[in-house]
């Protein structure tokens, strides 16, 4: 560390050397996202933390790239198997350049449905508010899986009552059904509501008639996780029914454009799940600002369901935690329009309203 360099704080909050913080970033997600979704994830981050060797391999990508679920995914997508941190260690070291190679030219897509379970109670009051459709425009859309809220199946359980919602007799049979638990006044919605409009920009969308880019997909489904594999392939058999309109580009320089398409007569709704920690203070400071640019030629709605800090970036940047960050550890906060309402599960699997 340099002469009058200070200590870059870990995800948890405690201070280390510049030069420990990827490793504590492995460590943090094997020690607080991993335990309780992935046991295998948790014992190979865990490895991988304690490993100076991968470590300093991963520290020579550059830093947007050294995210442990890309690493992970990137092993899955060439074949390495669920086991002991020994037996991945070894497949790793057999596999570095196939890996390094892929870490390179992919990013991490994930494209969880199962997350509109978590939505759909903000989207279904925003459509009953403004008595219109809904306009949905996702910036990090991926293959834009989460694009169809009214075409999924819902299955809201509070303890006690199970609330289930369906598409219709006609999509209910090959539509996924999204599990979620809650907690607190759910606004559970009495039916699903109407999308007249959906579009979504990505750096690099996926296309869901591209075997390439589904079995990227599946390969960011973590290994213990098969029901979240299986209605993964079920909203892709959804999505190639009907397409959504995928922009490729940034954000911040596509968003106004794409929102301008939005029919007039519906609600516009532009929203995003674990986008904001792949951007720095600066950008998240101009969507900020885009957004603000697009309500002022507009009614908008801005539904943000994040982590309560991102990934720390080169300029030692987070997101300034909007309620007790130990309350939301290794969960979302869902906002509307800057408002915290709900903190959810990072698959949609809760949803304990605010």
């Amino acid at each position: 560390m340099a002469a009058g360099q200070d200590p870059q704080p870990a995800p948890d909050g405690t201070a280390v050397p510049a030069e420990s913080r990827t490793a504590a970033w492995y460590r943090h997600f094997g020690s607080v996202e991993a335990p309780g979704s992935s046991p295998c994830y948790a014992e190979w981050t865990l490895g991988i933390a304690g490993d100076p060797e991968l470590i300093a391999r991963i520290d020579r990508w550059p830093h947007t790239k050294r995210q442990p679920n890309l690493l992970l995914a990137a092993a899955r997508f060439l074949g390495a198997q669920p086991g002991p941190f020994a037996q991945f260690r070894s497949f790793l070291e057999a596999r570095w350049d196939d890996v390094s190679s892929i870490v390179l030219s992919r990013s991490t897509q994930t494209n969880e449905a199962g997350r509109c379970a978590t939505l759909l109670p903000s989207l279904a009051a925003i459509s009953v508010a403004e008595g219109k459709p809904l306009a949905l425009l996702e910036v990090g859309a991926s293959a834009g899986l989460v694009l169809y809220p009214d075409r999924y199946s819902y299955e809201y359980d509070d303890g006690t009552t199970v609330t289930r919602l369906s598409p219709g007799p006609d999509g209910a049979a090959a539509a996924p059904v999204l599990k979620c638990a809650i907690s607190g006044s759910v606004p559970v919605p009495a039916a699903l509501p109407p999308v007249a409009w959906r579009a979504g920009i990505d750096l690099n969308p996926l296309d869901v008639a591209d075997p390439d880019d589904v079995a990227w997909l599946e390969a960011l489904v973590w290994p213990e996780q098969e029901f979240r594999r299986a209605r993964l392939r079920q909203a892709v058999a959804i999505a190639r029914q009907d397409p959504p309109l995928l922009v490729a580009g940034d954000l911040n320089e596509e968003l106004l454009d794409l929102a301008a398409r939005a029919p007039a007569d519906t609600a516009l709704v532009v929203f995003h799940s674990a986008v904001m920690g792949y951007l720095t203070a600066r950008g998240r400071a101009e969507f900020r600002q885009t957004m603000l640019q697009l309500a002022a030629t507009r009614a908008v709605h801005w539904l943000s369901n994040e982590g309560h800090m991102v990934i720390y970036q080169e300029d030692g940047s987070s997101v300034v935690p909007e309620v007790d960050p130990q309350r939301i550890m290794g969960k979302f906060l869902l906002t509307h329009n800057g408002t915290p309402v709900a903190i959810t599960g990072p698959h949609g699997q809760s949803l304990e309203w605010l």
